[in-house]
């Protein structure tokens, strides 16, 4: 990420915070609707979860100019997903509805500029999220899954 494309993420977000709940709506309404397999991870009342995404969220863009800050947390968001079942496919999902809702929510303010900014903010925090999950279920496969790959 270069330091312009963290200043326009972050910048645009602070565009999302004064409707962020509403952002989060969008956000669950449209990863259920691309996902349909990801709801069963889910409580029914979707709220409180919209809620740590949003934060969560305004906490990781609200650092990106100190990425090495938030590295680590990342890492164990991602490997706390293995034990709700999340692949990595469904990272491309997350990042769909991400995108999407940031361009209903912007609406002209989601500039072809600022789609790259997120993508790439996105994609480079999915990936850490990525390997550690992949690191965890490695560890969690014990001894003999380990040497032989299963």
């Amino acid at each position: 990420m270069t330091p312009e494309q963290v200043e326009l993420v972050q910048s645009s977000f602070k565009k999302v915070e004064p409707i962020a709940s509403t952002a989060g709506d969008l956000f669950y309404g449209r990863l259920f609707e691309i996902a349909p397999e990801v709801r069963p991870m889910f409580a029914d009342n979707i709220t409180d979860q919209r809620d740590k995404l949003m934060s969560m969220l305004g906490t990781a863009v609200n650092n990106l100019h100190q990425i090495e800050q938030i590295i680590e947390p990342v890492k164990t968001l991602g490997a706390k997903h293995v034990d709700y079942g999340v692949k990595d496919e469904h990272y491309d999902k997350v990042g769909e509805a991400l995108i999407w809702t940031l361009q209903e929510g912007l609406k002209d303010d989601f500039t072809p500029e600022v789609k790259d900014a997120w993508v790439t903010t996105y994609g480079t925090l999915a990936t850490v999220m990525k390997d550690a999950a992949a690191e965890a279920s490695k560890s969690k496969k014990g001894f003999f899954g380990k040497l032989f790959g299963t």
